[in-house]
């Protein structure tokens, strides 16, 4: 067992996912459908104004190291095939699933991770309820194979239940909690039939031949569905889909889940991804920032280190980097989901703890141009990024990542103010600037330059009417 922990630690330490796209193209996309019910509506306009949340993936694979659920998927990606050279798939899923024996993360603390991402300016959370390989972070009533289960040594901790305590101590810290639940589950009976090998991350049989298994899949999930949002785990404000589709002959019934959550909690988010359906209530590009804004709501997904699970001795983004990517995509209109992977102790890596506390320290500086905001054109333009508030323009200025200095002059050439000055968020006095033939040049004080009020991305702002 050491040999194949350290095999498959070494194997996930590949970089299976990219850093980020530079732009994406959604044209081809078929239209947004908004939601039908006003309070799902007014929901979604309250989630846009808070920009930043943190998303955790987290199961017993943190054990090995490895990308979470993928290596049991039979499909020839580079993310799935990290199995040893020579192992026998079944035997490997067998000893993934055995996994859940020994997963005792001890130092588990979520308040820890509630107040590091408070601190950061996060404003909610969306957590990995149950993956595709079917574990179960909380104590469900449909399935043994769970966190809870007496097999698990974890069970008998008092926090046991782990997606309750992670939802009670961000929301105790004024956040909104999120679930994140795969309609893939690989370790059900109905969804990877045992009499039949899987063939890919889909249902291994056809539901017009064996309906009585897919009815019985759907309503596996339902039943899970009013678990989590029956009050039981407090209020949800989202329920984030993933592997929506579960079979190419039939869809999940989706109108049934829908009516079981809405019941229970009416204004829930439902995250139904790349479904291009009512219940998929904002879209998700992952590892991507638009190169524009998009006419529906968004949050795009990313990963603060290579992988979205603990991978060890990862390389995490720079604090330069994520915050560059967090005013680019709030420039777009945009929200940012910042994955962090806990480890199998039950702690996040400590170079997570400084990337957060390096973000909340730019944060308390320039927090009043990335909440609330709205896109403006061109978004982005050389080295400056913009976010919008009723009559006032945030121009947030990119530092070099091997020079990141205040330059001693900033040229805009979009924008002209219309009267009360520009200032420099996190310094007092108003900036001096001339219009030029290209726009506006703002000079930057030799005092500010030498000291300024945050790190890596500065922010000034100016009224435009």
């Amino acid at each position: 067992m050491k040999r194949l922990i350290f095999l498959l630690s070494a194997l996930g330490s590949l970089n299976m996912f990219p850093v980020f796209a530079a732009s994406m193209n959604d044209k081809d996309d078929p239209p947004y459908i908004p939601a039908a019910e006003p309070e799902v509506r007014a929901a979604i306009a309250a989630w846009q104004d808070l920009k930043f949340g943190m998303f955790i993936h987290w199961g017993p694979y943190s054990q090995w190291g490895v990308v979470e659920s993928w290596s049991i998927c039979p499909e020839e990606y580079d993310f799935c095939m990290v199995r040893p050279e020579g192992m026998n798939y079944f035997d490997y899923v067998k000893r993934y699933e055995a996994l859940k024996t020994t997963f005792n993360p001890q130092q588990f603390d979520p308040d820890k991770w509630a107040a590091a991402a408070q601190y950061a300016g996060m404003k909610y959370v969306v957590f990995t309820a149950k993956h595709h390989d079917g574990f179960n972070m909380f104590d469900t009533k449909y399935s043994d194979y769970k966190v809870t289960d007496t097999y698990c040594p974890f069970s008998t901790h008092p926090r046991a239940n782990i997606a309750r305590e992670i939802f009670d101590a961000f929301r105790a810290r004024g956040m909104m909690a999120g679930a994140y639940y795969s309609i893939a589950d690989w370790h059900h009976d109905d969804y990877w039939w045992r009499y039949l090998p899987p063939k890919d991350r889909n249902i291994n049989y056809s539901p017009s031949k064996f309906p009585e298994k897919w009815e019985r899949f759907n309503t596996f999930v339902d039943n899970q569905l009013d678990e989590l949002t029956d009050g039981s785990y407090g209020p949800l404000g989202i329920l984030w889909f993933d592997l929506c589709d579960a079979s190419t002959e039939q869809r999940p019934q989706w109108e049934r889940f829908a009516r079981t959550v809405r019941t229970n909690q009416p204004e829930i988010m439902m995250v139904a991804r790349h479904q291009h359906t009512i219940y998929e209530n904002y879209r998700t590009p992952e590892q991507r920032i638009p190169d524009k804004a998009l006419d529906y709501p968004w949050e795009s997904c990313m990963t603060m280190a290579t992988q979205w699970s603990y991978k060890p001795n990862d390389t995490y983004k720079s604090a330069r980097t994520i915050l560059s990517i967090l005013v680019q995509i709030v420039s777009r209109g945009g929200n940012l989901l910042l994955n962090v992977g806990p480890g199998p102790n039950g702690d996040l890596d400590p170079v997570a703890y400084e990337r957060l506390r390096e973000i909340g320290d730019w944060m308390q500086v320039n927090g009043e141009g990335i909440y609330g905001t709205k896109a403006v054109a061109p978004y982005k333009e050389d080295k400056l990024v913009y976010t919008m508030k009723g009559d006032y323009v945030y121009a947030f200025y990119l530092s070099d990542e091997e020079n990141p200095e205040v330059p001693e002059k900033i040229t805009i050439r979009s924008f002209v103010p219309a009267g009360g000055g520009i200032t420099f968020l996190g310094y007092k006095k108003s900036l001096p600037w001339r219009r030029t033939s290209d726009g506006i040049e703002i000079e930057i004080p030799e005092p500010l330059q030498d000291n300024p009020p945050c790190n890596y991305i500065w922010g000034l702002r100016f009224r435009i009417r």
